[in-house]
């Protein structure tokens, strides 16, 4: 098992994000692009001390950018998983 704090990077605090934890008890975490659910789930649990009931991943692409001259890149891309909590479970950021 990969150690947790490089399986989940950063927790992403985003308008969606909190509708989602009030309405759903789902959070949105920005994870390492090689971690599967199992390790997002076990990372998850062992940070937060809660029960974790599903993991829905999802790899996002890079965007596409331009200088002025005619070099383009792209910006890097991520993954995003979104963890659901059971019922009574709570994670709290503050």
């Amino acid at each position: 098992m990969k150690d947790v704090y490089q399986v989940i990077q950063k927790v992403m605090l985003t308008e969606k994000g909190n509708r989602l934890s009030e309405t759903e008890n789902k959070y949105v975490f920005n994870v390492k692009p090689t971690a599967n659910k199992a390790e997002i789930k076990q990372a998850v649990e062992e940070l937060f001390k809660v029960k974790v009931t599903a993991v829905n991943t999802m790899k996002r692409l890079g965007k596409n950018k331009r200088e002025r001259t005619a070099s383009s890149g792209r910006t890097a891309g991520w993954k995003r998983a979104v963890v659901t909590l059971a019922e009574g479970s709570k994670i709290d950021f503050v």
